[in-house]
């Protein structure tokens, strides 16, 4: 009697799972802003990635009047300041190791960028 030998396994090519990646960029300064969402639509495009966005959020304005004189005396004369946070959401759909190649890019002063991986 000859022994049973299995067929041999075809290799199979295992594709990394897609995640849905949100980058949120925040700055108080709209053109560093700006440039650093159009790096990273051409980088993510260039790698041909889906991407959605810039999604541009509502400005926040936080606001401060103060007055002016320091001891209340005089007239009620007020100074007004106020600070605008710009907000822009980028969505990908890639493995998470390209997102790694995508966000080494040299970001602007100033900007915050936070990375989220969703499913």
């Amino acid at each position: 009697m000859s022994a049973y030998v299995p067929p041999a396994k075809k290799e199979e090519f295992v594709e990394p799972t897609i995640h849905k990646i949100r980058i949120t960029l925040t700055s108080r300064n709209v053109k560093n802003l700006e440039k650093v969402c159009a790096d990273l639509i051409q980088r993510s495009k260039d790698k041909q990635l889906k991407v959605k966005g810039p999604v541009r959020m509502p400005t926040k304005h936080l606001r401060i009047a103060t007055r002016k004189t320091p001891n209340g005396e005089g007239s009620k004369t007020w100074d007004a300041w106020e600070m605008t946070i710009h907000k822009r959401l980028i969505d990908l759909y890639s493995p998470s190791e390209v997102v790694k190649q995508i966000t080494s890019i040299a970001i602007e002063p100033g900007v915050e960028v936070e990375v989220t991986i969703q499913n």
